[in-house]
C-alpha cells in the first residue's frame, strides 16, 4: 500500500492539466507517493494529454461525469493509500507543499484531515475565497474562513501562520486519512459539487476527529475554473447544498429556528438578484 495518493478529479480540464501538472510533478517529492487523475468521462483530449506528456501520472477512468462528490468517492475507493489528497485541477502547488501535511497527520493521530494555506493565484499576496486558512460556520450556517469574510478576502501578512483546529477544510486541497474518509461515508453524492467537503468535515468532527490547517504548506488556487461565480447552476448548488448540510447535521433543537431564519434571508438574497436583473439566479435560489 502507498503512503500517500494525490488525486485530481478531472472533467474536460485539458487546459488546466497542461498548465498545472508540470509544477505538481516537480514539487511533489515525497517517497511512497503517487499522482492520479480520476477522469469523469471527459470528451476533450485530457486522457491522451496525460498518456503522451505525463506518463508517470496514473489514470483512473470513471466513465461519465459523476460530479465532484461521487467522482472522488469512486476514485478513493480504488486507490490504496494511507493518506489521500483531494486536489483541484486548478491548484498550483509549491516546493515541498505535501511534506507538512503528511507530517501533521503522522504526528497527530486525532486529526482526520488537514489543508494547506490556500492563496489566490490571481493575487498571490491574498488568500483565496474557497478556503483561505480554514473554515467555520456562523450560527445560521453560512461558511466563513480565517482570511475571508463573506466575499472579502484578506492579504496574507502571516496572521494565520499557526496551526489551527477547524470545523471544515477546503476541498481544493484536502489531505486526509483514507480510513476516516471511508468510515464517514465519503462525500455525499447528492451534493454533486459545492460544500460537500464542509458536510464531510462536519460529520468527521461529530465523530470526535479533528480538522486542521497546516500553514507551513502553501498552494495557489485559480478558482471558478468549472463554474463561474455568477453561474445560476453554482448559485443553485450553493444555496441547496447549504440547506441540505444544515438539515443533515444540525441538532433537532436548532434545526427549525435556523431554517426559519434562513428562509427569510434566502428570500432577501433572491430579491437582491432580481434587483441586479439576474432572474436566472433569482429562480436558482427559489429552486434551492
Amino acid at each position: 500500500m502507498l503512503k500517500t495518493a494525490v488525486v485530481i478529479l478531472n472533467w474536460n480540464g485539458e487546459a488546466m492539466l497542461r498548465r498545472f501538472l508540470p509544477t505538481l510533478i516537480r514539487c511533489t517529492d515525497l517517497p511512497d507517493t503517487a499522482l492520479y487523475v480520476a477522469d469523469n468521462g471527459s470528451t476533450d483530449n485530457s486522457i491522451s494529454l496525460i498518456k503522451n506528456d505525463f506518463p508517470d501520472i496514473r489514470i483512473l477512468p470513471l466513465g461519465r461525469n459523476h460530479g465532484f462528490a461521487e467522482g472522488y468517492n469512486l476514485a478513493i475507493a480504488r486507490v490504496e493509500a494511507r493518506y489521500v489528497v483531494l486536489l483541484n485541477s486548478d491548484v498550483e502547488v509549491t516546493d515541498g507543499w505535501l511534506r507538512p501535511l503528511v507530517h501533521h497527520l503522522d504526528t497527530h493521530p486525532e486529526c482526520a484531515a488537514c489543508q494547506p494555506k490556500l492563496l489566490s493565484l490571481k493575487q498571490k499576496d491574498h488568500f483565496e475565497y474557497a478556503g483561505a486558512a480554514g473554515g467555520y460556520l456562523d450560527r445560521l450556517g453560512y461558511p466563513l474562513c480565517r482570511g475571508r469574510l463573506l466575499s472579502t478576502v484578506e492579504a496574507d501578512h502571516g496572521q494565520y501562520d499557526h496551526p489551527a483546529t477547524l470545523l471544515w477544510a477546503t476541498g481544493a486541497a484536502l489531505c486526509m486519512r483514507r480510513d476516516d474518509y471511508l468510515e464517514a461515508g465519503g462525500l455525499d453524492p447528492r451534493f454533486f459539487a459545492h460544500m460537500e467537503e464542509i458536510d464531510l468535515c462536519w460529520r468527521l468532527r461529530a465523530r470526535g476527529r479533528d480538522i486542521s490547517c497546516v500553514p507551513q504548506s502553501r498552494v495557489y488556487h485559480l478558482g471558478a475554473a468549472t463554474l463561474h461565480r455568477d453561474s445560476p447552476r453554482k448559485t443553485f448548488l450553493n444555496f441547496r447544498n447549504n440547506l441540505l448540510m444544515l438539515y443533515k447535521n444540525l441538532p433537532a433543537s436548532r434545526l427549525r429556528p435556523v431554517l426559519r431564519a434562513r428562509a427569510m434571508l434566502d428570500l432577501v438574497a433572491a430579491l437582491h438578484y432580481l434587483l441586479l436583473l439576474q432572474p436566472r439566479n433569482t429562480w436558482a435560489v427559489a429552486r434551492a
